[in-house]
């Protein structure tokens, strides 16, 4: 794929080391994307052009982060009509994390945006993929090989823990 379809942003600069998972998957699908920081709260313009646009620009997945209050996933699924996937992120200034969690978990009607798990970026961008293969067989052809490496792994994983044990 050669043009940009999922889009991460992220709320600071702190949050790359968690949000570079959701690149590192994309890449591993070979999604193409675009990152930025984009803060709710530090430049709202900048937010408000993002989200009203994205889609204009071919984004098909939205992938934010945010710590703390964790307004961006929120505030981006309110304006864009592309999926919004929340990633919620413990950083310096929240509440062991349940202040992102329950930012991005608990939307009101009719501003869905799908979560996942505390610094969960990799799934993150695994959901993206698996999204953006309901209408790209290739693409689809890449997550059920990664589902069945996984599993593989398991299996593998349990042959050893159980001769270990014998």
């Amino acid at each position: 794929m050669g043009q940009n379809i999922v889009s991460i942003v992220m709320g600071s600069d702190s949050d790359m080391p968690i949000m570079k998972q959701a690149a590192e998957m994309l890449d591993y699908f070979e999604v193409c994307y675009e990152i930025d920081i984009v803060s709710a709260h530090r430049t709202p313009d900048k937010l408000f052009e993002f989200a009203s646009n994205a889609h204009l620009k071919g984004i098909e997945v939205i992938i934010a982060g945010a710590g703390g209050a964790a307004h961006l996933p929120g505030m981006v699924a309110a304006i864009s009509p592309l999926p919004v996937i929340g990633v919620p992120i413990k950083s310096s200034n929240s509440i062991d994390g349940w202040d992102s969690v329950l930012s991005i978990l608990q939307m009101p009607g009719g501003v869905p945006v799908a979560t996942v798990a505390l610094n969960g970026a990799k799934n993150a961008g695994i959901l993206a993929a698996q999204i953006i293969s309901v209408k790209n067989k290739d693409l689809r052809g890449k997550v059920i090989e990664y589902k069945a490496k996984l599993r593989e792994q398991v299996i593998e994983k349990s042959r050893i823990v159980t001769a270990k044990g014998a």
